[in-house]
């Protein structure tokens, strides 16, 4: 790692999950694992990289293979996440972040809204 890096407060963890402890899960479509705790996980595959315009940072597009999802957060009887219960931690702009309260919803949900 880079002295700057180190400078700035950035550490190297080998084992990222234990670090950060969290339970790693095999993967059944790409080498990367799972998080365990996370309740809906994307297997993906990289389609498309390439550098912004100014060569700061790498734009990745992929295409997802493989979805998994706690039985909790699905509508039962569908293959819809329930967007009340499922509430993903959002980084935006350096900030961890979690979802506001719904404000409504498009005429084309296919997921009910609990009032």
């Amino acid at each position: 790692m880079p002295a700057a890096k180190r400078a700035r407060g950035y550490r190297y963890e080998r084992d990222k999950f234990a670090a950060a402890g969290l339970t790693p899960v095999p993967s059944e479509t790409v080498r990367a694992p799972r998080v365990a705790e996370c309740p809906l996980q994307l297997e993906a595959l990289v389609r498309r990289s390439s550098p912004d315009a100014e060569g700061h940072f790498l734009i990745v597009e992929c295409a997802v293979a493989r979805t998994h999802a706690d039985q909790r957060i699905v509508v039962p009887g569908t293959q819809h996440i329930n967007p009340t219960l499922w509430s993903p931690l959002i980084f935006n702009f350096r900030h961890y972040q979690g979802l506001a309260p719904e404000l409504g919803h498009c005429f084309t949900s296919e997921t009910p809204t609990e009032r």
